[in-house]
């Protein structure tokens, strides 16, 4: 094994190991919510939460970048050890809240559940990355996920514990609410990932200038979600849900024309304004939505699944939008070069097979490096191509994050549909049809 191997997978331990910490803190974070606010204070708190996150979204990019950009990398990972010690430093104000239900723990479902999820997302990142294997790990994921799901039953029917209760699914506000949350993870994840890609190969932003591109997004992401979150009006969640998708499918569908003519980040601030508007709206309402009906004994299980349900969706969304531009670029990047009257035919492959791969990552600056021993004509003409490719591969990858707002749209048509429900209400005796 060579040392960037070992280092890889160092890395890949430790974002898994951090990642077992936030699928951990997530429904334990809910639960607790749940369990200490009731009525209009038990929504403040979720809206306040999903501010929280969007305080994240803003300040991530800015710190992360001004990190990566004159300091280094490595600092930004110290700097979560500084966190999460003042976390640690106040847990004390937490107030706990009993826990009731079974000791027990359904280790089979657990298994499938991260063979599931894990291998869905695995297999687009393989695919993203040019491997092998990419059909078998997705499938593998999918028989997992679908014998998860009949094992749940299988659990439930012969009164054993599982990994959560297969019920739940039977209430239709709360499987739209995971869906919501889903959709609009991965409309985030992809915007996030697409966006900044494009800055730094196109404008040659470095970090810190790509997250103060973003910073129209996630600055009024988290504004709109503390002010709706405050506010008192008697407008349904729902429809304010249907209203963040509309704005942030709106957002995101206006950059796509955009893209050819952007030269500076500040083309994209109002779209990403209304993309943040909406989006602010979705995290002040959804975990309320989802959560709120579900009964105390079973509040656990199902912020598990709500933060599952995120995760994955922003799991997905990063790597199926970052995996659709790279290939889209490398795709048409090597059809142009085939199709150019100006490259000689002799160079054609040549150029290609050279350029394919390395283009994916390269600004002009560094593939006019590259290609310096070329004549005038082919140099221009190469640097063209690239130009077009990456303007189009952009416009491809941010059909995922629109197709998921679409779709988060329909779905929220059906909450509007769903009638409202107490906070805290028991799921038992309730219409499952």
């Amino acid at each position: 094994m060579t040392l960037a191997q070992s280092l890889t997978a160092i890395v890949v331990f430790w974002a898994i190991i951090g990642g077992l910490g936030a699928s951990l803190l997530l429904p334990a974070m809910q639960s607790l919510i749940h369990g200490n606010f009731t009525g209009a204070a038990q929504k403040q708190a979720y809206a306040l939460v999903g501010a929280s996150a969007a305080i994240a979204a803003a300040v991530g990019p800015l710190i992360g970048g001004f990190v990566t950009t004159y300091l280094s990398w490595r600092v930004g990972f110290a700097l979560e050890v500084v966190i999460i010690g003042v976390v640690l430093s106040q847990i004390g104000l937490v107030k706990d809240v009993p826990y009731t239900g079974s000791r027990k723990v359904d280790v089979v479902g657990a298994v499938l559940s991260v063979i599931g999820m894990g291998g869905v997302v695995l297999g687009i990142l393989v695919w993203q990355e040019g491997g092998e294997f990419v059909v078998l790990l997705i499938a593998v994921g999918a028989v997992a996920l679908g014998s998860l799901a009949w094992w749940l039953v299988r659990r439930k029917r012969q009164g054993k514990v599982t990994l959560l209760d297969p019920d739940l699914f039977r209430h239709p506000n709360f499987t739209a609410g995971i869906s919501a949350q889903m959709m609009q993870q991965i409309a985030l994840g992809g915007v996030m990932i697409a966006l900044p890609l494009f800055l730094q190969m196109t404008l040659e932003y470095n970090a810190m200038q790509a997250g103060l591109s973003m910073a129209p997004l996630s600055l009024t992401m988290f504004v709109t979600a503390v002010l709706v979150g405050k506010a008192k009006g008697e407008r349904r969640p729902a429809t304010i849900i249907r209203a963040g998708f509309v704005l942030a499918t709106v957002g995101l569908a206006l950059i796509i024309p955009l893209v050819p003519r952007v030269d500076s980040g500040w083309y994209l601030a109002v779209p990403l304004v209304i993309v943040g508007c909406g989006l602010g709206l979705l995290v002040s309402q959804l975990n309320n939505y989802t959560l709120a009906p579900v009964a105390e004994d079973r509040i656990s299980e199902a912020a598990g699944v709500n933060s599952a349900s995120g995760n994955f969706g922003l799991s997905f969304g990063l790597a199926v939008a970052g995996g659709v531009m790279l290939a889209a670029l490398s795709f048409s990047f090597t059809n142009q070069v085939q199709e150019s009257t100006v490259i000689p035919p002799a160079q054609k492959d040549q150029i290609s097979a050279a350029l394919e791969d390395d283009a994916e990552v390269m600004s002009n600056s560094q593939l006019d490096a590259l290609i310096t021993e070329e004549p005038p004509e082919v140099e221009e003409a190469i640097l063209t191509i690239n130009d077009d490719a990456r303007n189009l591969s952009l416009q491809i990858a941010l059909l995922v994050p629109v197709i998921a707002g679409l779709l988060g749209l329909a779905n929220s048509f059906r909450m509007v549909r769903l009638p409202d429900i107490a906070p805290a209400g028991d799921l038992e005796g309730m219409d499952f049809g």
